[in-house]
Protein backbone atom coordinates (compact mmCIF):
# COMPACT_ATOMS: atom_id res chain seq x y z
CA UNK A 1 0.00 0.00 0.00
CA UNK A 2 1.36 3.78 -1.22
CA UNK A 3 -1.72 5.69 -1.55
CA UNK A 4 -4.59 6.06 1.05
CA UNK A 5 -7.62 8.80 0.06
CA UNK A 6 -9.25 10.60 3.31
CA UNK A 7 -12.87 12.35 3.32
CA UNK A 8 -14.89 13.63 5.60
CA UNK A 9 -18.43 12.94 5.17
CA UNK A 10 -22.05 13.57 6.57
CA UNK A 11 -22.66 16.10 9.27
CA UNK A 12 -19.64 17.89 11.07
CA UNK A 13 -18.55 17.05 14.12
CA UNK A 14 -15.85 18.92 16.32
CA UNK A 15 -12.66 16.31 16.55
CA UNK A 16 -12.46 15.68 12.39
CA UNK A 17 -9.67 17.82 11.88
CA UNK A 18 -8.10 16.61 14.61
CA UNK A 19 -8.52 12.61 12.79
CA UNK A 20 -7.85 14.34 9.46
CA UNK A 21 -4.72 15.83 10.83
CA UNK A 22 -3.69 12.19 12.59
CA UNK A 23 -4.65 10.64 9.61
CA UNK A 24 -2.03 12.59 7.09
CA UNK A 25 0.45 12.37 9.83
CA UNK A 26 0.75 8.77 10.46
CA UNK A 27 0.56 8.18 6.64
CA UNK A 28 3.59 10.52 6.14
CA UNK A 29 5.22 9.06 8.85
CA UNK A 30 5.08 5.49 7.44
CA UNK A 31 5.95 6.54 3.56
CA UNK A 32 2.48 6.75 2.71
CA UNK A 33 0.69 9.50 0.39
CA UNK A 34 -2.68 10.71 1.72
CA UNK A 35 -5.01 12.84 -1.03
CA UNK A 36 -7.25 14.47 1.27
CA UNK A 37 -11.08 15.10 -1.17
CA UNK A 38 -12.86 17.88 -0.35
CA UNK A 39 -16.50 17.96 0.11
CA UNK A 40 -17.13 14.29 0.92
CA UNK A 41 -18.46 11.81 -1.65
CA UNK A 42 -19.39 14.90 -4.27
CA UNK A 43 -15.79 16.04 -4.25
CA UNK A 44 -14.80 12.01 -4.81
CA UNK A 45 -16.90 12.43 -7.87
CA UNK A 46 -15.72 15.42 -8.54
CA UNK A 47 -12.20 14.97 -8.73
CA UNK A 48 -11.24 17.56 -6.22
CA UNK A 49 -8.23 16.12 -4.37
CA UNK A 50 -5.03 17.26 -3.09
CA UNK A 51 -1.86 15.15 -1.88
CA UNK A 52 -1.24 16.39 1.75
CA UNK A 53 1.59 17.53 3.65
CA UNK A 54 2.69 18.61 6.84
CA UNK A 55 1.78 22.24 6.24
CA UNK A 56 -1.77 21.33 5.46
CA UNK A 57 -2.38 19.91 8.74
CA UNK A 58 -0.06 21.30 11.28
CA UNK A 59 -2.21 23.43 13.34
CA UNK A 60 -5.31 21.96 12.68
CA UNK A 61 -6.21 19.79 15.49
CA UNK A 62 -7.42 22.62 17.74
CA UNK A 63 -10.30 23.48 15.32
CA UNK A 64 -14.00 22.80 14.83
CA UNK A 65 -15.63 22.15 11.79
CA UNK A 66 -13.52 19.80 8.96
CA UNK A 67 -10.63 21.68 6.81
CA UNK A 68 -11.60 19.23 3.64
CA UNK A 69 -15.23 20.13 4.12
CA UNK A 70 -18.25 17.80 3.79
CA UNK A 71 -21.39 17.55 1.23
CA UNK A 72 -24.37 15.35 0.85
CA UNK A 73 -24.36 13.67 -2.43
CA UNK A 74 -27.56 12.30 -4.37
CA UNK A 75 -25.32 11.62 -7.43
CA UNK A 76 -23.12 8.85 -5.12
CA UNK A 77 -26.38 6.79 -4.40
CA UNK A 78 -26.71 6.22 -8.23
CA UNK A 79 -24.10 3.41 -10.04
CA UNK A 80 -23.30 5.91 -12.82
CA UNK A 81 -21.97 8.62 -9.43
CA UNK A 82 -19.81 6.06 -7.84
CA UNK A 83 -18.70 5.13 -11.32
CA UNK A 84 -17.28 8.40 -11.66
CA UNK A 85 -16.01 8.54 -7.94
CA UNK A 86 -13.93 4.86 -8.90
CA UNK A 87 -12.90 6.25 -12.12
CA UNK A 88 -11.05 9.25 -10.06
CA UNK A 89 -10.17 6.63 -7.54
CA UNK A 90 -7.99 4.85 -9.86
CA UNK A 91 -6.23 7.97 -11.56
CA UNK A 92 -4.92 8.34 -8.50
CA UNK A 93 -3.50 4.72 -8.18
CA UNK A 94 -5.17 4.74 -4.86
CA UNK A 95 -4.57 1.57 -2.77
CA UNK A 96 -6.99 2.16 0.33
CA UNK A 97 -9.87 4.62 2.02
CA UNK A 98 -10.33 6.25 5.17
CA UNK A 99 -14.07 7.39 5.59
CA UNK A 100 -14.81 9.71 8.49
CA UNK A 101 -18.23 10.40 9.40
CA UNK A 102 -21.60 7.77 10.03
CA UNK A 103 -23.56 4.98 9.47
CA UNK A 104 -24.78 6.88 6.22
CA UNK A 105 -21.21 7.69 4.79
CA UNK A 106 -20.30 3.86 5.92
CA UNK A 107 -22.88 2.52 3.52
CA UNK A 108 -20.53 4.37 1.03
CA UNK A 109 -17.67 3.57 1.94
CA UNK A 110 -18.87 -0.10 1.85
CA UNK A 111 -20.24 0.42 -1.78
CA UNK A 112 -17.26 1.74 -2.90
CA UNK A 113 -15.23 -1.24 -1.31
CA UNK A 114 -16.90 -3.72 -3.11
CA UNK A 115 -17.41 -2.31 -6.54
CA UNK A 116 -13.32 -0.71 -6.53
CA UNK A 117 -12.16 -3.87 -4.42
CA UNK A 118 -9.87 -1.49 -2.24
CA UNK A 119 -9.60 -1.75 1.30
CA UNK A 120 -11.70 0.85 3.19
CA UNK A 121 -11.71 1.67 6.97
CA UNK A 122 -14.66 4.25 8.85
CA UNK A 123 -13.94 6.54 11.42
CA UNK A 124 -16.56 7.63 13.70
CA UNK A 125 -17.76 11.15 13.42
CA UNK A 126 -21.44 11.94 14.83
CA UNK A 127 -22.00 14.26 17.97
CA UNK A 128 -25.14 11.50 18.54
CA UNK A 129 -23.10 8.85 19.41
CA UNK A 130 -25.36 6.60 18.31
CA UNK A 131 -23.17 4.43 15.77
CA UNK A 132 -22.90 1.07 16.81
CA UNK A 133 -19.36 -0.75 17.57
CA UNK A 134 -17.99 2.20 19.65
CA UNK A 135 -18.28 3.23 23.60
CA UNK A 136 -17.82 6.95 21.72
CA UNK A 137 -18.01 8.77 18.56
CA UNK A 138 -15.67 11.93 17.86
CA UNK A 139 -17.16 15.55 18.40
CA UNK A 140 -19.85 13.85 21.17
CA UNK A 141 -18.38 14.90 23.97
CA UNK A 142 -17.80 18.45 22.78
CA UNK A 143 -21.44 18.70 21.62
CA UNK A 144 -22.48 17.33 24.93
CA UNK A 145 -20.28 20.01 26.81
CA UNK A 146 -21.81 22.66 24.74
CA UNK A 147 -24.83 21.71 26.12
CA UNK A 148 -24.03 21.38 29.52
CA UNK A 149 -23.03 25.08 29.64
CA UNK A 150 -25.93 26.16 27.35
CA UNK A 151 -28.06 24.67 29.94
CA UNK A 152 -26.02 26.30 33.00
CA UNK A 153 -26.90 29.89 31.69
CA UNK A 154 -30.64 29.31 30.63
CA UNK A 155 -30.86 28.07 34.25
CA UNK A 156 -29.99 31.28 35.26
CA UNK A 157 -32.55 33.06 33.41
CA UNK A 158 -34.99 30.46 34.29
CA UNK A 159 -34.62 31.02 38.30
CA UNK A 160 -34.33 34.61 38.08
CA UNK A 161 -37.35 35.14 35.83
CA UNK A 162 -39.32 32.49 37.84
CA UNK A 163 -39.66 30.46 34.71
CA UNK A 164 -39.98 26.72 32.90
CA UNK A 165 -37.82 26.08 30.11
CA UNK A 166 -38.18 23.33 27.52
CA UNK A 167 -34.56 23.03 25.69
CA UNK A 168 -34.34 21.18 22.73
CA UNK A 169 -31.23 19.49 21.39
CA UNK A 170 -30.10 17.77 18.67
CA UNK A 171 -30.83 13.91 18.84
CA UNK A 172 -33.18 13.03 15.96
CA UNK A 173 -32.91 9.36 16.74
CA UNK A 174 -31.14 8.59 19.81
CA UNK A 175 -30.73 10.59 23.10
CA UNK A 176 -27.21 9.96 24.48
CA UNK A 177 -27.02 14.23 24.19
CA UNK A 178 -30.53 14.95 25.94
CA UNK A 179 -30.23 11.81 28.43
CA UNK A 180 -26.59 13.11 29.98
CA UNK A 181 -26.92 16.66 29.62
CA UNK A 182 -29.72 16.19 31.97
CA UNK A 183 -27.65 14.26 34.21
CA UNK A 184 -25.05 16.43 33.75
CA UNK A 185 -27.54 19.77 33.94
CA UNK A 186 -29.73 18.72 37.08
CA UNK A 187 -32.62 18.48 34.27
CA UNK A 188 -35.63 18.53 36.26
CA UNK A 189 -37.41 16.00 32.87
CA UNK A 190 -35.78 14.98 29.85
CA UNK A 191 -37.31 13.70 26.92
CA UNK A 192 -35.98 11.06 24.26
CA UNK A 193 -36.54 8.93 21.17
CA UNK A 194 -35.97 5.72 23.14
CA UNK A 195 -38.90 6.32 25.49
CA UNK A 196 -42.72 6.67 24.39
CA UNK A 197 -43.50 10.22 26.03
CA UNK A 198 -46.43 10.43 28.82
CA UNK A 199 -47.41 14.29 28.78
CA UNK A 200 -49.45 13.76 31.70
CA UNK A 201 -47.03 12.55 33.65
CA UNK A 202 -44.71 15.56 32.53
CA UNK A 203 -47.15 17.63 33.36
CA UNK A 204 -47.65 15.90 36.72
CA UNK A 205 -43.76 16.02 37.36
CA UNK A 206 -43.02 19.42 36.69
CA UNK A 207 -45.80 20.56 39.27
CA UNK A 208 -44.47 18.24 41.86
CA UNK A 209 -40.89 19.72 41.29
CA UNK A 210 -41.59 23.09 40.86
CA UNK A 211 -43.46 24.27 43.79
CA UNK A 212 -41.63 26.71 45.92
CA UNK A 213 -39.02 26.89 43.34
CA UNK A 214 -37.71 29.86 41.04
CA UNK A 215 -36.90 27.39 37.73
CA UNK A 216 -37.68 24.26 35.94
CA UNK A 217 -35.39 22.60 32.99
CA UNK A 218 -36.65 20.31 30.39
CA UNK A 219 -34.55 18.53 28.26
CA UNK A 220 -36.15 17.69 24.82
CA UNK A 221 -34.53 15.26 22.43
CA UNK A 222 -35.37 16.59 18.48
CA UNK A 223 -36.27 13.35 17.39
CA UNK A 224 -38.60 12.54 20.97
CA UNK A 225 -42.24 11.44 19.61
CA UNK A 226 -44.48 13.88 21.34
CA UNK A 227 -42.56 16.28 18.78
CA UNK A 228 -39.90 18.98 19.53
CA UNK A 229 -39.64 21.53 22.48
CA UNK A 230 -42.24 24.24 21.31
CA UNK A 231 -44.75 21.81 20.40
CA UNK A 232 -44.48 20.04 23.51
CA UNK A 233 -44.64 23.58 25.58
CA UNK A 234 -47.53 24.44 23.59
CA UNK A 235 -49.20 21.27 24.47
CA UNK A 236 -49.16 21.35 28.12
CA UNK A 237 -48.80 25.18 28.75
CA UNK A 238 -52.89 24.95 29.79
CA UNK A 239 -51.84 23.11 32.48
CA UNK A 240 -49.93 26.08 33.80
CA UNK A 241 -51.59 29.23 33.48
CA UNK A 242 -49.82 30.59 35.94
CA UNK A 243 -46.07 30.15 35.07
CA UNK A 244 -44.09 31.94 32.59
CA UNK A 245 -42.86 29.30 29.97
CA UNK A 246 -40.36 29.52 27.58
CA UNK A 247 -38.48 27.25 24.65
CA UNK A 248 -34.94 27.19 23.69
CA UNK A 249 -33.93 25.61 20.61
CA UNK A 250 -29.73 24.97 20.57
CA UNK A 251 -29.24 23.69 17.55
CA UNK A 252 -25.98 23.94 15.03
CA UNK A 253 -24.17 25.85 17.67
CA UNK A 254 -23.69 22.00 18.97
CA UNK A 255 -21.81 20.93 16.14
CA UNK A 256 -19.51 23.97 16.18
CA UNK A 257 -16.42 24.99 18.34
CA UNK A 258 -13.50 23.54 19.63
CA UNK A 259 -13.47 20.02 20.25
CA UNK A 260 -12.53 19.22 24.03
CA UNK A 261 -9.19 17.19 24.85
CA UNK A 262 -11.39 14.07 25.08
CA UNK A 263 -12.20 14.54 21.55
CA UNK A 264 -8.71 15.53 20.46
CA UNK A 265 -7.23 12.43 21.75
CA UNK A 266 -10.13 10.26 20.89
CA UNK A 267 -9.87 11.31 17.03
CA UNK A 268 -5.76 11.60 17.31
CA UNK A 269 -6.37 7.64 18.42
CA UNK A 270 -8.90 6.37 15.96
CA UNK A 271 -6.98 8.18 12.74
CA UNK A 272 -3.49 6.72 13.37
CA UNK A 273 -5.16 3.19 14.19
CA UNK A 274 -7.59 3.14 10.58
CA UNK A 275 -4.64 3.34 8.63
CA UNK A 276 -2.75 1.27 10.70
CA UNK A 277 -5.92 -1.32 9.88
CA UNK A 278 -5.48 -0.69 6.62
CA UNK A 279 -1.62 -1.61 5.84
CA UNK A 280 -2.43 -4.42 7.71
CA UNK A 281 -5.03 -5.63 5.04
CA UNK A 282 -8.11 -5.42 6.83
CA UNK A 283 -11.32 -3.71 5.06
CA UNK A 284 -15.29 -2.97 5.07
CA UNK A 285 -14.29 -1.80 9.09
CA UNK A 286 -15.22 0.60 11.49
CA UNK A 287 -12.47 1.57 14.22
CA UNK A 288 -14.40 2.26 17.56
CA UNK A 289 -13.24 2.46 21.38
CA UNK A 290 -14.03 -0.26 24.33
CA UNK A 291 -12.48 1.22 27.86
CA UNK A 292 -9.37 2.34 26.93
CA UNK A 293 -8.99 -0.18 23.89
CA UNK A 294 -9.66 0.75 20.09
CA UNK A 295 -11.13 -1.86 18.64
CA UNK A 296 -12.79 -2.42 14.95
CA UNK A 297 -16.08 -3.89 13.85
CA UNK A 298 -17.64 -5.14 10.14
CA UNK A 299 -19.47 -2.51 8.32
CA UNK A 300 -22.39 -4.94 8.19
CA UNK A 301 -22.50 -4.80 12.19
CA UNK A 302 -22.13 -0.73 12.09
CA UNK A 303 -24.87 0.06 9.59
CA UNK A 304 -27.50 -2.60 10.50
CA UNK A 305 -27.59 -1.66 14.50
CA UNK A 306 -28.34 1.23 16.48
CA UNK A 307 -26.43 2.33 19.61
CA UNK A 308 -28.50 3.36 22.64
CA UNK A 309 -27.83 5.08 25.52
CA UNK A 310 -28.05 3.68 28.92
CA UNK A 311 -32.07 3.97 30.15
CA UNK A 312 -30.86 3.52 33.82
CA UNK A 313 -29.83 7.10 33.58
CA UNK A 314 -34.10 8.30 33.11
CA UNK A 315 -34.63 7.00 36.68
CA UNK A 316 -31.39 8.64 37.56
CA UNK A 317 -32.94 11.97 36.64
CA UNK A 318 -36.30 10.99 38.48
CA UNK A 319 -34.53 10.15 41.22
CA UNK A 320 -32.18 13.58 41.85
CA UNK A 321 -35.20 15.30 41.03
CA UNK A 322 -36.54 18.06 43.73
CA UNK A 323 -39.45 16.49 45.12
CA UNK A 324 -41.87 19.46 46.83
CA UNK A 325 -43.20 17.07 49.20
CA UNK A 326 -39.83 16.65 51.11
CA UNK A 327 -39.34 20.74 51.61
Amino acid sequence: MKKIALITSGGDAPGMNACVRAVVKYCLNHNLECLGISDGYQGMIEGRGQWMTYFDVDNIIHLGGTVLGTARSEEFRTPAGRKKAIVYLLSQKIDGLVVAGGDGSFRGAQAIGEEMNIPVVGIPCTIDNDIFGTDFTIGYDTALNTVVEAVDKIRDTASSHHRIFFVEVMGRDAGFIALNSAVAAGADAVLIPEEITDLTKLVHDIKESNKGRRGTIIIVAEGDDAGGAMEIMQKISPFFEDRNMRCTVLGHIQRGGKPSAFDRILASRMGAFAVSQLTKGLSNIMVGSKGEDLIYSSFNETVKEHSVPNMNKLKLVEDLRTNSQKF
